[in-house]
């Protein structure tokens, strides 16, 4: 497949971090001696300072986690030039992409993304793009025939001007920019074209989804005019084919709605990303896998070469598992007053887990070899006959599906592939896009996307990582991928409900990282990331409870902080005071704002004591068996400028969601008791007239900190926390007051 190349095409590059690591080190040691403290008064203070231990051990865990998370930050360097120059032939790539619900994800934001990838540079006639449409709608494909109508202009317009930014939408919203070498007339006289093509494109597609029945379900949509969501066969359907293997083209594009039955499992995103797996393996087979979320697109066009840098140009075949590319988001407001743009955590997190085994999955902007996703260790290769043998009973029944591993098992895969869409393929594809094509096989146990998680993305990279293989965390400039981050509270925090449902799922899960450092290939620190990531959210339960600790002394007349007094007073004090400015300084290094980083501050509060505490608190009663945990997708809308600029934008909102009630209760309590405590009705505590100082900091803290429920209360609309979730959290916080005054009699 290739000439020998003399220079590398990536570098890894570790970081200089030593004042990073001294500060870690440092609140480190400052949370150890806070704990040491408190344990060895705690024969003379009682239950409240051993509440205060039990959630302080838990934090100082957590931040030894995160501090081996963080140590060692490297970054990959690639070159995609010496790449082209070096390679005869660069290897077929199968790009995916997964909707799963036409009404949350509208079909724009999907034919955005799907024509970005359409337009990568890169051989098309080595591309094959395929759409999964979980929701099994018309719109989707409807709109997918006429984005492909759409792409036999647009590609050739963005290469031939080189066109860096190849979502249309992102693309026509701001004014064109004259390339240089071109007439300028023809440019703009090709440009005007290309947005008045894309305008009837984005009309056809809004006023096809406006309407019950936009079209006639005959020809292309006859599979569509007898099944309902949740109950119908497989589709695959074949949009474009570049029949000519033309290399400046369109590539191929199909459209998958793997087959639904009531009762039957489907497994979510995990069980699309499975099927998208076998119906590519059946009709082109390519080595290289990518898949996006459909609000993801591509806006590096360089992507694929960035990426096949990494996977062809890693010395050992162990470091060649998968790529994972950052998730950044377009058009943020300004800073960033719901915390989910993520830039420490690429910065400094992933930065600092690919210097271990590998970053983790992040379930979108990731390129995997496909023979891992087979469930291939590395440095492994087997024949013919082994795999054929094996794969029958492992990966099911299909011949054509079993002759395809065959060949990415031993390697033998096509230089320019053939795409088999003939009627026997076509049909062997919707085979193994049946909902019973898995039964007794490996497929989501040992094979594929790994089920049992809702993050099955974790969940798979863990798996691949236990195998032995490495992965890489590319950050290419211009950002490789783009999204949309979802916007006000009910979106965000139903988001984060679903990740901390997942990731503790993996954790209780037959895939826990708790065991895999033993019975695995997974290295000791990648297993402590796991820890970290599986068990980040049930930090919401101390969370809480360090939280209310304020208010109840307050109430009780108890302490849980040291007296002015005593000179231990200074260990919580200096901790507070240098780890926010260690936080700070991490933003600021960033090139973000102060009101960014307070921003995030509280949005992780936030977080913890409504999304993460919910989600913990749903997979504990799925264990006990008392209910299920339920899938939510996240609605997915292209952010225009007039959402962006309006000034209610940042604004926290709220609905009638069970997710607000524990947070507001905690707010009332705090204001109660820290209105009755500064008029006198509260008693200050009985062990010295100066301990309640402490506690009236930390409750003005936590206040601040969910300043956005503080306005709810007072608030009308969307901006006002419901009226039923205030009596509901009143009811709470009487309890607890009760509870409280009852303590201090």
């Amino acid at each position: 497949m290739a000439n020998p190349i003399s220079l590398p095409l990536q570098e890894k590059l570790p970081r200089k971090n030593t004042l990073k690591r001294a500060s870690d080190l440092f609140i480190f040691l400052l949370l150890l001696s806070l704990c040491s403290y408190r344990l060895l008064h705690l024969n003379t203070h009682g239950s409240v300072w051993l509440l205060a231990l039990t959630c302080e051990s838990w934090f100082t865990l957590m931040w030894f986690l995160m501090m081996n998370s963080k140590w060692n930050l490297v970054d990959h360097k690639t070159y995609p030039d010496r790449l082209i120059k070096g390679m005869r032939e660069l290897p077929p790539v199968d790009m995916f992409v997964t909707t799963a619900d036409v009404s949350l994800e509208p079909a724009i934001v999907t034919v955005n993304t799907v024509l970005s990838l359409l337009a990568v540079d890169y051989p098309c006639h080595k591309l094959a793009c395929y759409v999964s449409d979980d929701g099994c709608s018309p719109i989707t494909l409807y709109s997918l025939i006429e984005a492909s109508k759409f792409a036999q202009l647009w590609v050739p317009f963005c290469k031939k001007y080189f066109i860096r930014v190849r979502a249309p939408f992102m693309y026509f919203s701001t004014r064109p920019e004259i390339p240089s070498g071109v007439l300028e007339e023809g440019f703009l006289h090709d440009w005007r074209r290309m947005k008045s093509d894309y305008e009837e494109l984005k009309r056809k597609i809004e006023e096809a989804a406006k309407k019950s029945l936009p079209f006639p379900l005959t020809g292309e949509f006859a599979e569509f005019s007898n099944i309902e969501r949740g109950n119908h066969p497989s589709i695959v359907k074949v949009i474009w084919e570049n029949k000519d293997k033309v290399p400046n083209g369109v590539p191929h594009l199909v459209y998958v709605a793997r087959e639904k039955r009531p009762n039957q499992a489907h497994h979510f995103k995990a069980g699309a990303m499975n099927v998208l797996t076998r119906v590519s393996g059946v009709l082109t087979n390519a080595p290289f896998m990518l898949n996006v979320d459909c609000d993801m697109f591509a806006n590096n066009p360089q992507v694929i070469l960035h990426a096949m840098c990494i996977l062809l140009g890693s010395k050992e075949e162990k470091d060649s598992g998968f790529v994972q590319f950052p998730q950044i988001f377009y058009g943020g407001l300004k800073d960033d007053p719901f915390g989910n743009q993520m830039v420490i955590a690429n910065e400094f997190i992933l930065r600092g887990i690919a210097g271990i085994q590998g970053p983790i999955y992040g379930g979108t902007g990731c390129f995997h070899t496909r023979k891992i996703i087979y469930g291939q260790p590395p440095d492994t290769k087997g024949t013919q006959g082994q795999v054929h043998e094996v794969s029958r009973e492992r990966y099911g029944r299909s011949w054509e599906l079993s002759k395809s591993i065959v060949k990415i098992m031993s390697g033998m895969t096509e230089e320019t592939p053939t795409f088999h869409c003939n009627s026997s393929n076509l049909k062997a594809a919707e085979e193994v896009a049946s909902c019973f094509y898995e039964f007794d096989t490996c497929w989501g146990t040992e094979v594929g996307w790994i089920y049992g998680s809702m993050t099955e993305d974790v969940l798979t990279g863990l798996r691949i990582h236990s195998l032995g293989w490495t992965s890489a965390f590319c950050t290419p400039q211009p950002p490789a991928f783009l999204g949309c981050a979802p916007m006000g509270g009910p979106a965000c925090l139903n988001q984060w409900k679903r990740w901390t449902t997942g990731l503790l799922q993996i954790l209780i899960g037959n895939h826990s990282p708790l065991l895999a450092a033993v019975t695995k290939k997974l290295k000791f620190r990648q297993c402590l990331v796991y820890i970290l990531c599986s068990t980040w959210a049930s930090r919401s339960i101390p969370e809480f409870f360090y939280s209310a600790l304020p208010a109840y002394c307050l109430l009780s007349g108890t302490s849980f902080m040291p007296k002015v007094s005593d000179p231990w007073i200074l260990v919580p004090t200096i901790l507070f005071i240098f780890y926010n400015l260690y936080t700070l300084s991490e933003y600021l290094s960033c090139g973000l704002s102060f009101c960014t980083w307070w921003n995030n501050q509280r949005m992780q509060r936030i977080t913890f004591l409504t999304a993460s505490l919910f989600g913990s608190l749903g997979v504990l009663l799925k264990v006990l068996g008392i209910s299920e945990t339920i899938f939510e997708v996240t609605r997915k809308d292209q952010n225009d400028s007039d959402s962006i600029n309006d000034v209610d934008a940042g604004r926290f909102t709220f609905d009638s969601s069970p997710l607000f009630v524990p947070a507001t209760a905690l707010v009332l309590v705090h204001l109660i008791s820290l209105i009755g405590f500064l008029i006198g009705v509260q008693p200050l505590a009985s062990d010295a007239s100066e301990s309640g100082l402490g506690e009236v900091v930390c409750s003005i803290w936590v206040l601040l900190s969910f300043m956005p429920f503080v306005k709810g209360l007072f608030g009308k609309g969307n901006f006002g926390i419901p009226r039923a979730t205030i009596c509901k959290a009143g009811a709470l916080a009487f309890l607890f007051m009760h509870l409280g005054t009852k303590a201090n009699r």
